[in-house]
């Protein structure tokens, strides 16, 4: 119970300074809170709100951070696509020159210059590729591998890239050996049979693992498959492995002309379905000298597609759509009708089959494998270093180099679009999701200015009625003094 009338205790002004101390600090914090607009300045004004806002500050701060990076990242991608557009413009003048030095009109000398632009040009595709550098990184000379780009907040949230080597020694045609053999038979079928040592195919599903990691398998191909049914089997799946095949079917063969000249006849097949259907008609040659023979087969060609010609003495045949030259006979017995010999030695019997030659190319490293097989090496690369246009035959393989060299920039420059597309998306995201946090934090920490404004008045109020109060209780503090004598 509070004393009554005393002059030792002045409980109303007890009251009275209490309130004004609560009021006091109610009005500190309120002006604090109009100053700075914020409804939680430290942990002491909401714990667990300000847990909640430091959370939400983390992740502004690292999505901001990430936008940054990502445009780093766009940059850098703008940089090596801007390069690659002037290589595929030199390529290109490449492929125009290589184009012109392929013209038989073109004298030696004219070659021998058309070589000397195109060593300068390939120089600048070189030049491009060691010196395109962002923030002193190499882009283009294969040297940038598995980099990463941390675009998100959190840990985990990256991207990573590797740039293949634009350079001139390392962009070009990918592609297997091509192998010429005569295989010793016409078995048909994908059974159990083999194939000789000197057989192009063998029974079986070729699997091809492309440069992108893309797979495929051909149908299974037979004992007497021709070059050309292979390649369309390749080619069918080339959507998967992005690699491609080429046929062709050219051989050469020793002729030994007997006293009765050379005696054999001949017929192209598709070679599909085992030894396939037959195109044209028969081809028999009996010819007392070999441009004779050369002769015989070549009023054919129309039919058969079977094309032929001499030199030093060889024999060489060529179907022009790559399908199978079967060797329906070898003449009489004996070496009185002549002989054919085939690569390797062995004299040509009949029944053999010419398969021709099947070539799979790419514009990056690719590998073959399976239960069949095309009897191809590991790939090899023919650099865009190394094409030399001052020959009709080094000009027309240059053309094809530089096809699947501009096939290489090609793609790496879509990769390189790809990802720069995946990088804007990932940053409009990133604002998106940064809008959405900053109002969530708002939502938390910010102060409800009107609400704050009206309580302030609140707080103001009470305290001048504090301080009212306070001044009555000393009035009547002082009046119990009337009291004494």
């Amino acid at each position: 119970m509070s004393a009554v009338g005393s002059i030792l205790t002045n409980q109303g002004a007890l009251d009275a300074l209490q309130s004004i101390n609560t009021t006091s600090t109610e009005n500190n914090t309120l002006e604090n809170e109009l100053s700075t607009g914020l409804a939680i300045t430290s942990p002491a004004s909401n714990p667990a709100g300000f847990i909640t806002a430091q959370g939400f500050t983390s992740q502004l701060n690292g999505l901001t951070q990430a936008v940054s990076n990502a445009n780093q990242g766009v940059s850098l991608l703008q940089t090596a696509q801007g390069a690659l557009q002037q290589q595929i413009g030199i390529v290109q003048q490449l492929n125009s020159v290589a184009v012109q030095a392929a013209n038989g009109t073109e004298t030696t000398q004219e070659a021998s210059s058309l070589q000397g632009v195109v060593s300068q040009l390939v120089s600048q595709v070189s030049s491009i590729a060691g010196q395109t550098q962002f923030n002193n990184v190499s882009l283009l000379n294969g040297t940038f591998n598995n980099v990463q780009f941390q675009v998100g907040a959190n840990e985990g949230q990256t991207l990573n890239l590797s740039i293949n080597n634009t350079s001139a020694t390392g962009i070009g045609l990918f592609s297997t050996a091509i192998k010429t053999t005569t295989n010793g038979g016409a078995a048909s079928g994908a059974g159990s049979a083999t194939v000789s040592a000197t057989g192009e195919f063998t029974a079986g599903a070729v699997k091809i693992v492309g440069p992108t990691g893309g797979s495929g398998s051909t149908a299974a191909l037979l004992l007497a498959t021709s070059a050309a049914s292979a390649a369309k089997d390749v080619s069918a799946i080339s959507g998967k492995t992005g690699v491609q095949a080429q046929a062709t079917n050219t051989a050469t063969f020793a002729a030994t002309l007997g006293s009765k000249g050379l005696v054999f006849s001949l017929q192209a097949n598709n070679g599909s379905g085992g030894t396939g259907s037959a195109i044209g008609g028969k081809v028999s040659v009996n010819a007392s000298s070999l441009g004779e023979a050369v002769s015989q087969i070549n009023q054919q060609t129309a039919s058969t597609g079977i094309a032929a010609s001499s030199a030093s003495g060889n024999l060489v045949l060529t179907q022009q759509n790559a399908q199978n030259i079967t060797f329906v006979s070898a003449g009489a017995a004996g070496a009185a009708s002549g002989s054919l010999t085939q690569k390797g030695g062995a004299l040509v019997a009949s029944g053999n089959i010419q398969q021709g030659q099947v070539q799979l190319q790419s514009s990056a490293a690719f590998t073959v494998s399976g239960t069949g097989s095309l009897n191809v090496k590991a790939p090899t690369l023919s650099s865009l270093s190394t094409i030399n246009v001052s020959t009709t035959a080094g000009a027309n393989q240059a053309i094809n180099v530089i096809k699947f060299a501009l096939q290489s920039l090609n793609n790496t420059g879509g990769q390189l679009g790809a990802v720069q597309q995946g990088l804007a998306a990932n940053i409009n995201n990133l604002n998106a999701t940064s809008q959405n946090a900053t109002t969530a934090l708002g939502v938390v920490q910010d102060a409800n200015l009107p609400q704050v404004a009206n309580q302030l008045t609140q707080a103001q109020i009470q305290a001048q009625a504090g301080v009212a109060a306070l001044k009555s209780s000393t009035t009547l503090q002082q009046s119990f003094l009337s009291l004494l004598p």
